[in-house]
């Protein structure tokens, strides 16, 4: 009974991030926003559900199992990546360094602001 009720949790909050970006027309996929939707309910609530916290270590032990049908699709359309090869590996390359580069001054900033709060309340 709690998988059931874990996994009727995912799906509810993917069913409203279907509705929301339908809705909207949102240029982001429905689960996306369905997993912004769990966030913030388990924020608001403080803790993870027994249920749900089962139901996710439950996908989570077969994971894999999801890259198997993209390493199909990279044997069976091995060719066709070989056309494209350059744009895709500047791409990615370029999309690499591009998150790397924001994650980096995400941290830099929040240490930042952090050390700035642990100045403020030793003054206080």
């Amino acid at each position: 009974m709690p998988l059931i009720m874990g996994m009727s949790m995912l799906l509810a909050c993917q069913m409203l991030g279907e509705l929301v970006t339908r809705g909207l027309t949102l240029p982001v996929p429905g689960p996306v926003i369905g997993m912004v939707i769990l966030l913030a309910a388990l924020i608001v609530r403080g803790k993870v559900p027994s249920s749900l916290r089962m139901t996710g270590e439950g996908l989570l032990r077969y994971l894999t199992l999801l890259f198997v049908p993209a390493g199909v699709g990279l044997m069976v359309h091995g060719a066709l990546i070989g056309a494209d090869l350059l744009s895709i590996a500047v791409t990615l390359v370029g999309s690499t360094a591009m998150t790397l580069a924001v994650t980096a001054w995400v941290l830099s900033y929040l240490q930042r602001r952090g050390e700035g709060k642990a100045d403020g309340e030793d003054g206080a």
